[in-house]
């Protein structure tokens, strides 16, 4: 008996609904994701595996590294009136631009004299400026009242007390993290987080 040959075509998969799904996720990534702000001071926080969230708004971030304490205040008004409170405070002139400009900005280390020209760079240039760090001194002290008006400003705008975090570099000597305890206390505010890295249970 003949054998009866059937030609085989290649098969075909229609990949239009595969490269739609994938498109969508990608668009769907991106436009929820958010990009990491680079840190004026970044620092390596000590592991811990605690995990709490720190609250999106009415929080003041204390980072310390390197023998200086930079300073960072969620929420555009609150940082807005508080740089007025510090204007009035030290007698230093800053324009409309400039409080817009700063509510944009992230944390900063300067003395209050120096800190329109941190407001005029550009975002980059910021992270590349080596910033002093906030003065905490017996005779300045201004980082006591940038923490006294960002309370005040946040209590003025929000109507909440200002929650601290203290962000420390791992590997910080411990005095000058003690003198900004030391500086909350003084004005009673004895509870603050420490920000940390997580790490696994086993570690």
């Amino acid at each position: 008996m003949a054998k009866i040959k059937i030609n085989k075509s290649a098969g075909s998969i229609d990949m239009t609904a595969m490269c739609d799904v994938s498109f969508l996720l990608l668009t769907f990534f991106i436009m929820t994701s958010t990009a990491k702000i680079p840190e004026a001071l970044p620092v390596d926080t000590p592991a811990s595996t605690v995990q709490t969230k720190l609250p999106e708004s009415d929080l003041a971030t204390l980072t310390i590294g390197k023998d200086k304490v930079f300073f960072d205040l969620k929420g555009r008004d609150v940082r807005k009136k508080t740089l007025d409170l510090m204007e009035e405070k030290y007698g230093v002139n800053f324009s409309e631009e400039d409080k817009e400009k700063f509510s944009l900005m992230t944390d900063f280390g300067v003395p209050i004299a120096s800190l329109k020209q941190i407001i005029d760079m550009k975002s980059a240039d910021r992270v590349k400026a080596d910033q002093p760090g906030i003065p905490m001194d017996s005779l300045d002290n201004q980082l006591k009242e940038w923490i006294y008006n960002a309370r005040k400003a946040n209590i003025e705008v929000n109507d909440k007390e200002l929650q601290v975090a203290i962000k420390g570099d791992a590997k910080e000597q411990y005095p000058i993290i003690r003198k900004v305890m030391d500086i909350l206390q003084d004005q009673n505010v004895n509870t603050f987080s420490l920000v940390t890295g997580l790490r696994g249970k086993d570690f």
